[in-house]
């Protein structure tokens, strides 16, 4: 294993909500950044892959792809899983507030008796 594997992220899908802490560097200070949205691509390959992340700010949506491995990426918290049928969400580019929601997955709790 290299120093640049990374161990500790989590399964991301399509339809995710997730909050991306990465490093910002600014002058010679360096800092962590969250970035909060929808994930709406993932991409898997030899090179670990990435997975862009879309959020609207004051009604302007706003795109950022991740690498996996980079060594910016502080840590990845998902937040929430969405219900749905596509590998890939563009049509959320299209979509208005309301519009754009997902469904929730809820998981099924069975009681052991």
């Amino acid at each position: 294993m290299t120093e640049e594997t990374k161990l500790d992220i989590p399964q991301v899908s399509p339809g995710d909500t997730v909050n991306v802490s990465f490093k910002i560097i600014e002058g010679g200070k360096e800092r962590l950044q969250g970035f909060e949205g929808v994930v709406i691509k993932v991409r898997r390959g030899a090179d670990g892959g990435n997975f862009t992340v879309r959020k609207v700010v004051s009604g302007i949506g706003v795109e950022r792809t991740f690498p996996f491995l980079s060594p910016r990426i502080a840590k990845i918290d998902v937040l929430q899983h969405a219900k749905v049928r596509r590998a890939k969400l563009y049509y959320l580019r299209g979509l208005s507030t309301k519009k754009a929601r997902l469904r929730e997955k809820r998981e099924e709790k069975t009681t052991a008796e």
